[in-house]
């Protein structure tokens, strides 16, 4: 499994970039080779990207997430297997860290030279770029502000 980790700073308060984050199918306007997001329920949303001509289409499910600190998930079905968190850092009353760890495992051969070369690091750190760049754009949103936590009823064990 490939491990990524980049982080980035944003010019708004820990709230914003959270509720903004929790808007998931709003990921095509700054994930490059995500084509949709829907929502499926508070814990499920499925995926369908296209990375380098080859669609992928697969579930993950949050298993925890506490508003205004992390968002946590995993790859429950389809082709593509994965797991991450996202975490926000309040820095000052304008200013939050955005973390995000992902794990990948490649899938084909296509995938695993992708991570040989660095490629799935850059393409992170550009959603993560083009984050900052829509979160500051935007204006104040009403995000999803539920707790979800390993182990409630409905959470993987």
């Amino acid at each position: 499994m490939s491990t990524v980790k980049e982080a980035v700073d944003v010019e708004v308060p820990v709230r914003t970039a959270y509720d903004h984050w929790t808007q998931f199918e709003e990921f095509p306007h700054f994930m490059e080779g995500v084509e949709e997001v829907r929502q499926l329920d508070d814990r499920h949303n499925h995926w369908t990207i296209n990375i380098g001509g080859m669609r992928r289409e697969f579930d993950t499910e949050i298993i925890d997430q506490l508003p205004d600190d992390r968002i946590t998930w995993r790859s429950v079905g389809g082709d593509t297997r994965q797991r991450g968190s996202v975490r926000f850092e309040r820095l000052d009353d304008m200013h939050t860290r955005v973390e995000l760890t992902l794990e990948v495992e490649p899938t084909g051969a296509a995938e695993r030279g992708a991570g040989a070369l660095g490629l799935i690091d850059r393409r992170v750190k550009g959603d993560l770029h083009r984050f900052k760049d829509y979160v500051e754009g935007g204006g104040d949103i009403a995000g999803w502000r539920g707790r979800i936590r390993p182990g409630d009823p409905g959470a993987p064990m």
